[in-house]
């Protein structure tokens, strides 16, 4: 199947502060009339906001970020505590696991983030966190010859890329499976470093790239019932 490339970056749904809002607040022990009285706003603003979507100020976001003890960050859906592992909030009442369309699942895949392959060390099954692109109609990353992610090359191999919002208690993942090969197109490998999103988060020169040509392309998402 081919991957989209595509570049373009979804906002949080404006709703989605806003329940973020509503479970840190409840997870603080506060009623809305005593955040509202934190935040400086008035409380019918503030159930408005946890209620339906809507699009906060920054001035208005940072202020209810202080009231509940968080950043403006976390309130759009970064997590505030980097270090702590997602997956630890409760889950949803009703939760549903939902399998994702091709469609859906090249949407996420394209957010061009760090995914995570797997490949065999010494006879065990690894895995390692990379920073990748959607290009070539396949999963593109780069790596060293003698970096532990370089064995993937010339095996068939999982890729895997997820996102979890512990604030919603809900969460998506996309697994890629196919044949790893190098890059070795000249070309090819100065155009993917050209365009590249981030450089290497392990830092020091990455400059080989690695393909993986999907054959395989799942993806679930856990979603509220209904």
């Amino acid at each position: 199947m081919t991957v989209s490339d595509g570049t373009e970056e979804s906002a949080a749904h404006p709703g989605e502060v806003g329940r973020r809002a509503a479970a840190r607040r409840r997870r603080l022990g506060l009623t809305q009339e005593e955040t509202a009285r934190r935040a400086g706003m008035a409380v019918d603003y503030l159930r408005y906001l946890e209620e339906r979507p809507a699009a906060p100020s920054r001035a208005t976001l940072a202020r209810l970020a202080g009231a509940l003890e968080t950043s403006a960050a976390a309130l759009l859906g970064a997590e505030a505590d980097a270090e702590r592992p997602p997956g630890r909030a409760q889950a949803l009442l009703h939760p549903a696991l939902r399998e994702m369309d091709q469609e859906e699942c090249r949407a996420r895949l394209s957010s061009h983030g760090v995914g995570r392959v797997a490949v065999m060390v010494a006879g065990r099954p690894e895995i390692f966190p990379v920073n990748y692109e959607v290009a070539y109609d396949g999963i593109c990353f780069r790596t060293t010859p003698g970096a532990a992610p370089a064995a993937a090359a010339g095996t068939d191999t999982t890729f895997e890329v997820d996102q979890v919002d512990d604030a919603l208690s809900t969460g998506w993942s996309v697994l890629v499976s196919g044949p790893a090969e190098w890059v070795t197109d000249p070309g090819m490998a100065r155009d993917l470093s050209e365009r590249a999103h981030s450089g290497p988060w392990a830092g020091g020169r990455r400059e080989q790239w690695i393909r993986i040509v999907p054959e395989r392309v799942t993806g679930r998402r856990i979603v509220p019932a209904g």
